[in-house]
């Protein structure tokens, strides 16, 4: 892997240490805040399209739900690869309009009467493909935008935005779909995603031409290449370990929260999004801050601290003597200040974990290293969703939660037993 490769054409960190102030993040950025907000509406509209325009069954609405997932499944390590060889903004902005002309078809389908469930599939899927070539292309692409002592400020920036996008936008998404109707909502995201492609072709940017491959040498040997990089590196070993820990106790909490707060707790809709609101606003916060953890802690130390935190709400929730006869009111604060809490965690780690990822690896594997963690992060995940069910059966909903929050604290763990632990942002700020 040539060192050059990895960084040439960077720009300068701004005097102020504000990413904004680079012309290239700032579009960058102005791109990812609207598409986060247009997906986030989207994501309203393809639920009320489902309930009501198609009127999926149950295992119809499972298996939609499921398309969502399986491109990363099947094709995850795949792009990632790709993405190595092929100019990643170029795919940025051809995935993006792509992923706008799949959306202007939902009010096309919709005006010739021919919305059922196979097209309505067939729609998903494509832009789960998209959406996977797009975050595929795009995490690689910012250390080439952002230098790489401003990584960490810059992903805060990014989960800040993307935080705000993921609380507001579903409010926004309902009240779009009942004043507009979802012809026009799916017309509106669909311009939303032109708008951002726009915005990602006028970000300057170098990219160097891989080395070619060595004859005899194909994708399969660069993925393979890929997963040894990541899984023998002495820190992103346990990194890459430590995120697949935690990612199957969030699938494992994610999916026993909804039913247990508003079935067995009876918390009523609309509290229940508020405590979601307020989840958000701790994301934003702990995004905040997470520049200035990461400074003071060192990237190891303060991923540990955002593992630690995310363990306590699990564990409240798990002993909390919570029932359906505690009142709105209890039930509604004890809910609100376990999202705030999980949120505020999310928000330390998340933007310490990708910036660390992004500054230690060579820019020639970068396409692969993130695609090998984020798939398996998906299978760990898809399996957890389905452990949960079996733990619920089993157990119930508070057991469930409170074996979620141990594998929580093995995820922290893996970090503290690791090499991980005592690593820094800036020991990688000059790799080129």
């Amino acid at each position: 892997m040539r060192d050059e490769a990895a960084g040439g054409g960077s720009p300068s960190a701004p005097p102020s240490g504000e990413v904004l102030r680079l012309p290239g993040f700032a579009y960058f950025w102005s791109a990812t805040t609207i598409r986060a907000f247009g997906g986030a509406i989207a994501g309203v509209g393809f639920q009320i399209l489902i309930v009501t325009v198609i009127e999926a069954t149950p295992m119809q609405i499972s298996v939609l739900s499921a398309l969502s997932v399986v491109p990363y499944l099947f094709l995850g390590l795949i792009i990632g690869a790709l993405m190595d060889r092929w100019r990643r903004q170029r795919a940025l902005v051809l995935t993006t309009i792509g992923r706008a002309l799949a959306l202007a078809s939902i009010p096309a389908l919709l005006l010739l009467d021919a919305l059922n469930f196979w097209s309505l599939a067939a729609v998903i899927l494509t832009i789960g493909v998209l959406t996977l070539f797009t975050d595929s292309a795009a995490q690689p692409l910012l250390p080439r935008i952002v230098p790489r002592r401003s990584l960490v400020m810059a992903n805060a920036r990014l989960g800040q935005s993307e935080t705000v996008a993921a609380t507001a936008g579903p409010a926004l998404g309902g009240a779009l779909i009942n004043l507009l109707g979802p012809s026009i909502l799916f017309a509106l995201d669909a311009l939303i995603n032109v708008v951002a492609a726009f915005l990602q072709s006028r970000i300057k940017v170098v990219e160097p031409r891989p080395e070619p491959r060595a004859a005899g040498r194909h994708v399969g040997h660069d993925i393979a290449e890929g997963m040894q990089y990541t899984y023998r590196h002495p820190t992103l070993r346990p990194l890459a370990l430590s995120v697949h820990v935690w990612f199957l106790g969030n699938s494992i909490v994610s999916t026993v929260f909804a039913v247990f707060v508003l079935r067995e707790l009876d918390l009523p809709s609309w509290a229940y999004g508020v405590a979601l609101g307020v989840g958000g606003v701790g994301g934003f916060l702990g995004a905040m801050i997470a520049p200035r953890v990461g400074s003071w802690l060192g990237a190891g130390r303060a991923i540990l601290v955002g593992r630690a935190l995310v363990v306590i709400p699990w564990v409240l929730l798990a002993v909390a003597p919570l029932s359906a006869d505690s009142g709105v009111a209890v039930v509604l604060v004890a809910v609100s200040a376990s999202q705030f809490l999980y949120g505020f965690a999310m928000g330390i780690e998340d933007t310490n974990d990708i910036s660390y990822r992004q500054g230690v690896a060579p820019d020639g594997i970068q396409g692969r290293m993130n695609s090998t963690i984020r798939t398996v992060n998906r299978i760990v995940f898809f399996v957890g969703a389905l452990l949960a069910g079996v733990l619920m059966t089993s157990f119930g909903y508070q057991v469930t939660i409170a074996i979620g929050a141990v594998v929580f604290a093995i995820a922290a763990l893996v970090i503290v037993f690791s090499p991980l632990r005592d690593a820094r942002h800036e020991d990688h700020a000059e790799l080129r």
